[in-house]
């Protein structure tokens, strides 16, 4: 799971557990409610320095994404800062059937289904895995930094975020960004890989064209860095999801059989990141995919952000030949006409070549 997950996350409309929605409702209040404008934070004399520059940084990448490269609906959204009390803003849930490779969703306004949810408090989200696992299924609880309301409320930069480094700031606050540019209902898998996508490559313009940047500054490279290792460990996460995939289309295994052998293929592929995919890596450790215990719930989730990565690269590079701001506004507009939205990945490069600037 990424260090930020990019959470597109509506909480006070009142269409699932009303205990639920009031608890995530009233804790999204007191966050907004903390909010300060940031030209006030950064003018602040207290404000540590470090923290002032990487909340100019956002500024500056804010305005880049939506003036350069066309993103849509930002709104006020990043404008403002919010102090939380610990190091983690929620808890996010995953669940997955255990007799096949299947996440389990959660029904939201607007957001349609999607394979997480959200607790603010962390004995809510113990509780509720604890629920799950009693029903039988994998479950993977991890931290986030970040979410997204889709535009629905002015967000603000969190606290939690400023602990990334210079390029995870940026690349936290354009993978959100990207939600409200381009989100479909019910399509948890498209969402958070183009975001990723997103995020990355909205950083690596940002870095190397902005005044200051360039191809050859310490920042431009290493967003660089990130994103060829955020593909890397795609290829990585893919290949194991076919593999995974395959054990439980075996006619010869009972579903038992079928749990022993996956459960093998999950405790080879740590030894194999560690000792192979990890060594390869220039600017993220990716820890946390080496330590922690695979499951359905843990790749699923996982691969929720990963998925063909290397597809979105070609389409940007070779059938858009860079143009990040014609790609943003072509995938935004092509994307939720398809019953698939990662068809937009097999489009060839001629009609992508056609289509109009919005």
């Amino acid at each position: 799971m990424l260090a930020f997950g990019g959470l597109a996350l509506l909480v006070g409309l009142a269409a699932c557990n009303p205990v639920y929605v009031a608890r995530a409702g009233w804790a999204q209040a007191k966050i907004l409610a903390s909010r300060e404008p940031l030209p006030l934070v950064m003018a602040d004399p207290a404000t540590d320095p470090e923290v002032r520059g990487k909340l100019r940084l956002a500024w500056d990448a804010r305005r880049f994404a939506v003036e350069d490269l066309g993103f849509r609906n930002a709104g006020d959204a990043y404008t403002t800062l919010a102090r939380l009390p610990s190091d983690t803003l929620a808890l996010v849930l995953s669940a997955a059937r255990q007799d096949r490779l299947e996440s389990h969703t959660w029904w939201f306004p607007v957001t349609g289904r999607v394979p997480y949810r959200a607790y603010f408090s962390r004995d809510g989200a113990l509780r509720a895995q604890r629920d799950m696992e009693d029903r039988g299924f994998d479950t993977y609880l991890r931290p986030t930094a970040a979410f997204s309301t889709l535009g629905w409320f002015a967000d603000p930069i969190h606290s939690t975020v400023l602990r990334r480094d210079q390029v995870g700031v940026v690349e936290t606050l354009l993978h959100e960004l990207a939600h409200n540019h381009l989100f479909i209902p019910g399509r948890g898998r498209f969402n958070e890989s183009y975001a990723t996508f997103a995020g990355h490559a909205a950083a690596m313009e940002f870095f190397c064209r902005r005044d200051g940047g360039g191809p050859d500054t310490t920042w431009c490279v290493r967003a660089g860095h990130r994103w060829e290792d955020a593909r890397t460990v795609s290829r990585f996460l893919m290949e194991l999801e076919a593999d995974i995939r395959g054990i439980y289309d075996r006619d010869d295994l009972d579903v038992p059989e079928k749990i022993q052998e996956r459960n093998r293929r999950y405790a080879r592929a740590l030894e194999d990141f560690q000792s192979e995919v990890q060594p390869r890596l220039q600017a993220s450790s990716y820890d946390y995919l080496a330590r922690e215990e695979l499951n359905n719930a843990t790749l699923l989730s996982r691969t929720l952000y990963f998925h063909r990565l290397d597809d979105f690269h070609r389409l940007w590079q070779e059938d858009w030949s860079g143009d990040l701001a014609g790609l943003m506004a072509w995938l935004r507009a092509e994307a939720p006409r398809l019953d698939d939205p990662f068809q937009v990945l097999d489009t060839p490069g001629s009609v992508a070549g056609r289509a109009v600037r919005w």
